[in-house]
């Protein structure tokens, strides 16, 4: 499992005074409010970020950060993510998973046919739809607590059991 989790990327500028535009890679945007230092990946290592304001503009997030006071510092920072530590993540409800956790585990059938890895989940309005590819196929699969019998993080396997003619 990954120890620093991206929660935003940054993609732009915003205004004159250091700020930038980050586009959330979260479910609740408000977590941003809790956070009063972040990391980004400058040429592979992690340097932390004190966050001194927060603001909302639709659905993005401005960021101000101590030390980044002018335009072209912060444009210095577009396109890096912002990470977090594990530790710092926000805490999930009962049977639910962070995305990052999930890709690259393996897929079984409840009788033990390999399907694949995940190798991504496409979020919809209504449930999540992992994507499930092996060598020669490519296997949509809601994400339903009816069809994923078994998650284990240790062993690095999902076991599901899909309805007739998914597959």
């Amino acid at each position: 499992m990954l120890e620093y989790i991206s929660i935003g990327q940054i993609v732009n500028t915003h205004g004159l005074r250091g700020e930038v535009k980050v586009y959330p890679l979260t479910d609740d945007i408000r977590r941003f409010d809790r956070i009063d230092s972040v990391y980004i990946e400058e040429n592979n290592d992690l340097i932390a970020l004190d966050v001194t304001d927060v603001k909302y503009l639709k659905n993005m997030v401005i960021i101000k950060f101590e030390n980044i006071d002018d335009a072209e510092s912060a444009e210095k920072l577009r396109n890096r993510y912002i990470k977090v530590h594990r530790k710092d993540a926000v805490k999930l409800p009962e049977d639910t998973f962070l995305i990052c956790d999930l890709i690259g585990l393996q897929v079984f059938t409840a009788a033990g046919v390999y399907l694949g890895n995940v190798a991504d989940i496409i979020q919809t309005g209504s449930n999540d739809v992992f994507v499930v590819r092996s060598e020669d196929k490519e296997v949509l699969i809601p994400g339903l607590k009816s069809i994923f019998k078994n998650i284990d993080f240790e062993s690095k396997k999902i076991i599901v059991e899909l309805p007739e003619g998914l597959v």
